[in-house]
C-alpha cells in the first residue's frame, strides 16, 4: 500500500504520512553528527570530520559555512561516493539551501540596510525547504541543519531546520547519525555552569561530539561564533 504513495510528494497516504518527507529525514539520520551549543556569550558549533582521501583538496571539504558575517551554519548530510560527508544530507542539497541564504542575506542588507536577523534566515531557510514539500517535479532537501549566530541585542541564537520545513529554537542540540546518543548527553551536562564562560561551552561541545566520535579530538571540527568577532573555524 506504501508503495502507492511514496512516489508523490504532494499526496498523503491514508495514515497521513508523506512519504517523500519521511525519507529525506531518514537520509539526514546517515549523515555524520553536528552539534550546536549556545552559551551566555558565545555560541559553539562541533560536527565529526571523517577523514579525507589521500588526494582530496580538504579546503573543498565543509561541514561549517558562514551565510553572513554573524551566521553560520552547519548540516547534517551524506555523500553517494566514498568520501568525506562534508554536510549533513545531501551534499548537493546543501550547496543548494547555502547559495540561497546567503543571497537573501546580502540582499535584505541591500534592501533595509541592516543585517538579517538570526531566525529570519532561519525562517528563509525553513520556508524554502517547505515549498519544496509541496510542489510536483520537485522533491523535499535531504537536509537538517544548525544555524546560529548573534543578533542586534547581543544575545545568542541557534536553530535547527529539518527536510520538512520546521523550525526551533535551542538551547542545545545535535543532528545527524548519532543525534539522539548526543542529545541524551546534552540533556543531562547542558546546566548554567556548563556554559557559564566560553571556554566551559566548547569543551561541553567536545565532550558531546566525543560521546560517538571514534577516533578522538582530531576528528572534530569547531566553529565558533561570538559578537562583533568574525566565525573561528
Amino acid at each position: 500500500m506504501a508503495s502507492r504513495y511514496d512516489r508523490a510528494i504532494t499526496v498523503f497516504s491514508p495514515d497521513g504520512h508523506l512519504f517523500q518527507v519521511e525519507y529525506a529525514q531518514e537520509a539526514v539520520k546517515k549523515g555524520s553528527t553536528a552539534v550546536g551549543i549556545r552559551g551566555t556569550d558565545i555560541v559553539v558549533l562541533g560536527v565529526e570530520k571523517k577523514s579525507v582521501a589521500k588526494l582530496q583538496d580538504e579546503r573543498t571539504v565543509r561541514k561549517i559555512c558562514a551565510l553572513d558575517d554573524h551566521v553560520c551554519m552547519a548540516f547534517a548530510a551524506i555523500l553517494f561516493y566514498n568520501a568525506l560527508p562534508p554536510f549533513i544530507g545531501l551534499t548537493a542539497d546543501a550547496r543548494v539551501v547555502i547559495n540561497r541564504a546567503r543571497v537573501e542575506c546580502q540582499s535584505h542588507k541591500l534592501t533595509v540596510e541592516d543585517p538579517v536577523t538570526v531566525e529570519y534566515i532561519t525562517r528563509f531557510i525553513a520556508t524554502l525547504k517547505q515549498k519544496y514539500t509541496q510542489s510536483n517535479g520537485r522533491r523535499p532537501f535531504g537536509i537538517s541543519a544548525l544555524i546560529v549566530g548573534f543578533d542586534d541585542d547581543g544575545i545568542p541564537r541557534l536553530y535547527q531546520t529539518d527536510p520538512s520545513g520546521t523550525y526551533h529554537a535551542w538551547k542545545a542540540n545535535a543532528i545527524g547519525r548519532s543525534a539522539k546518543t548526543v542529545r541524551e548527553f546534552l540533556e543531562k551536562n547542558y546546566t548554567e555552569d556548563a556554559i557559564a564562560n566560553a571556554n566551559e561551552a566548547i569543551k561541553l561541545a567536545i565532550k558531546a561530539l566525543l560521546e560517538v566520535v571514534q577516533s578522538g579530538g582530531k576528528n572534530i571540527e569547531l566553529a565558533i561564533i561570538r559578537r562583533n568577532q568574525p566565525l573561528k573555524v
